[in-house]
């Protein structure tokens, strides 16, 4: 690409032309394990991160206590044991290794800061997934029943009055709003003074408007049910890219004050890895990565860019087999596993799959050379490239 700034058009970014630059802990509540390999700085800063939410919500919730027992017990403590369990914190690693591609080492002043902001950052995916899921009527996440399913369970089990789906969406739409709350307040709290913490505020700012247009967008295209591959593209681009990683890697990187050329570097590498994780994320549907049942982007009918893709190959091939397969599989919430496998088989036959996997393998190799240009140390390279790796779905060479 002759432009490399964060915001360049062109067919490998996902912005296109239009796109801009210590309390006791909750009862029963425990960070989620630590799945890496040998110690390591990912590692460090992985038992730092769930340490700084296990006191954050633990002081929280001891505080809703202090409004009300019921408060803390039925609300408050969701939320922790929701933020305490399971989840990748690809966005909070994200902004550790931006922190750290600006010259941040573990045992510097402000390291404490980054883990708390890292920590902010997990708090406001849980308000993202707690929303996602109800907007999405999703039954499943992370492998369990969605908050607002477990929610009406027990008002059906405790027999309280009035309908138990209301109650679960109504006290799901509250744990969501209090995660929100507690991640604006987790990230005020850890700002710093002066030109760091202004530099930091502003990312953060934008990267929450956005995802709520990500989200909007999503929600919108699929009630007006068209497929379009240049819209899915816009969605991914904002739920994801910019969400993901992009802001994450910038507003570590601001923490420290780095040089402009290093934070657009970062971005632009960030832009193309996010893109590459909604891409990936579209075209597996798997569990084992979304903690959801397989196939829900299908059966709910979401305009993702595989379907879109599909769709549009199939029409201009005039492939009447592959339309009625693509058109009666996408919206069908009755969709079983049998046609959900000749779903995919579909996108195999026409080309789809191979030609997302070129896509993602173009914009992971934008993102590593990126950041082999910018980063001067190797440990920041290797973590920020296994990063990419992992979010894009894609092995070392």
């Amino acid at each position: 690409m002759a432009t490399t700034g964060p915001g360049a058009p062109g067919g490998d970014d996902p912005a296109g032309a239009h796109g801009r630059p210590p309390a006791e802990p909750v009862r029963g509540a425990r960070p989620s394990p630590d799945r890496g390999g040998s110690a390591g700085p990912g590692d460090e800063f992985r038992r730092g991160l769930e340490e700084a939410l296990r006191r954050y919500t633990g002081r929280r919730c001891e505080e809703a206590g202090g409004l009300d027992g019921l408060f803390r017990a039925r609300l408050a403590a969701e939320v922790a044991r929701f933020t305490l369990h399971g989840g990748k914190r690809m966005r909070a690693a994200f902004l550790w290794w931006g922190w750290r591609a600006a010259g941040g080492r573990p045992g510097d002043g402000d390291e404490a800061t980054a883990l708390r902001l890292a920590g902010a950052l997990e708090l406001l995916q849980t308000c993202a997934l707690v929303h996602d899921d109800l907007m999405d009527d999703s039954a499943l996440r992370r492998g369990r029943p969605a908050l607002h399913v477990e929610l009406a369970r027990r008002h059906r089990r405790d027999g309280m009055l009035g309908s138990p789906g209301a109650y679960g969406a109504s006290m799901a739409t509250l744990a969501g709003d209090l995660a929100l709350a507690w991640a604006d307040d987790m990230f005020a709290e850890a700002l710093p003074e002066g030109p760091a913490g202004r530099r930091v505020r502003e990312p953060w700012r934008e990267m929450r408007t956005e995802m709520v247009a990500g989200q909007f967008l999503d929600l919108h295209t699929q009630a007006e049910g068209g497929f379009s591959a240049p819209a899915a593209l816009r969605v991914a681009h904002l739920k994801s890219a910019l969400y993901t990683v992009e802001r994450p890697l910038q507003l570590g990187a601001a923490l420290r004050g780095s040089a402009s050329e290093l934070v657009g570097a970062l971005r632009f590498a960030g832009r193309r890895a996010g893109l590459a994780f909604q891409l990936r994320d579209d075209l597996l549907g798997d569990p084992r990565r979304t903690g959801k049942p397989a196939g829900d982007d299908v059966r709910e009918g979401k305009n993702t860019y595989p379907a879109a893709l599909a769709l549009a190959r199939a029409e201009a091939l005039g492939d009447t087999e592959a339309l009625a397969v693509l058109r009666g599989s996408l919206g069908d919430r009755t969709l079983t596993p049998r046609r959900l496998a000749r779903y995919r088989e579909v996108l195999t036959e026409l080309g789809v799959r191979a030609a997302v996997e070129r896509r993602i393998e173009r914009l992971s190799t934008l993102a590593l050379d990126r950041i082999d240009q910018a980063c001067d140390d190797p440990a920041v390279r290797r973590g920020l490239a296994g990063l990419v790796r992992a979010a894009a779905g894609t092995r070392p060479p």
